[in-house]
């Protein structure tokens, strides 16, 4: 009875429910539907059935008064939280990671600068990767293009070489040319601008499920892509294939144009592209004769 006056005492200060109360239960449910996301995308799925199931072992243990598997366990709990952090430490990153470029605290690629300056080196330097990429694949020379966004690669341009190159097919052809000293690694660019090259990048997280038919750059590509928001342009030196990671998905079998339109989509501003494209053209009126930012193409 005792029970059931309390929980009729709790109901009835919830009700009726104010907007917080429903605020409250739209923000737990989804952080709920986010945790069960989370365990279902990573290796912590496993690990917390193996929670589950130490705790059942714990219930049991109590009920049955097993003392010393019981004091075990309970020390065990003690410090449960700090275990479950280190194990889950790459993932909370990558989670965390993405909560800070969600489109809720995103900022734009050019943000901080002139904008048509920078999205002019952009441009510039997609049309330099792509010419780049369509030679290397013709010669199935391997090459690997980071291309950094939001998160910044510090980390990674330490462990390279500092160019600060302005990005052209042919600079991309020496670099990643087989008997060259930078060609053994990845070229890594901020700003529309090529900034190291020969820089290491970070192993996949599950590297034991991804296709055995690739190569080093490609899980390379893929432990980058995984790691940050970065767009990973590889070109396979076995093939000659292009293909992109991002967000840990890697996609295959790009041509320089589509290559060019991915990368327009992903890197110039909504602005800058509906700058354009061309405007109609009314009867008695000639073209324009101006490309891309004014400039005749």
């Amino acid at each position: 009875m005792d029970l059931l006056y309390e929980f009729k005492s709790t109901l009835l200060t919830v009700l009726p429910p104010t907007f917080w109360d429903v605020v409250d239960i739209a923000v737990l449910s989804y952080l709920i539907y986010k945790l069960i996301a989370f365990m279902r995308e990573t290796r912590a799925g496993g690990l917390m059935k193996g929670v589950i199931v130490l705790i059942a072992v714990y219930a049991i243990a109590a009920g049955t008064e097993m003392k010393a598997l019981s004091f075990i366990l309970e020390n065990a709990f003690d410090v449960g939280l700090l275990a479950i952090i280190i194990l889950f430490q790459p993932e909370l990153r990558r989670s965390l990671e993405r909560v800070g470029h969600s489109r809720f605290s995103k900022l734009p690629i050019l943000s901080g600068q002139d904008q048509s300056e920078l999205a002019k080196k952009w441009s510039d330097a997609i049309d330099a990767i792509c010419d780049a990429c369509e030679d290397l694949s013709a010669t199935t020379t391997g090459a690997l293009i980071v291309i950094e966004r939001e998160t910044k690669l510090g980390e990674q341009i330490e462990n390279g070489t500092v160019m600060n190159a302005i990005p052209s097919k042919e600079v991309f052809g020496n670099i990643f040319y087989p008997k060259t000293p930078l060609h053994d690694g990845a070229v890594i660019m901020r700003d529309g601008m090529i900034l190291a090259a020969a820089c290491f990048l970070p192993k996949p997280q599950n590297e034991e499920l991804i296709n055995k038919a690739l190569g080093s750059r490609h899980r390379a590509a893929i432990g980058m892509s995984e790691n940050s928001d970065a767009i990973v342009v590889v070109v396979s030196e076995e093939t000659g294939a292009i293909s992109i990671a991002e967000n840990g998905e890697l996609t295959r079998g790009y041509s320089r144009d589509t290559l060019k339109k991915t990368l327009r989509t992903k890197l110039l501003p909504e602005k800058t592209k509906e700058k354009n494209k061309e405007k109609p053209v009314r009867n008695g009126e000639k073209p324009p004769k101006t490309g891309l930012f004014g400039t005749k193409r």
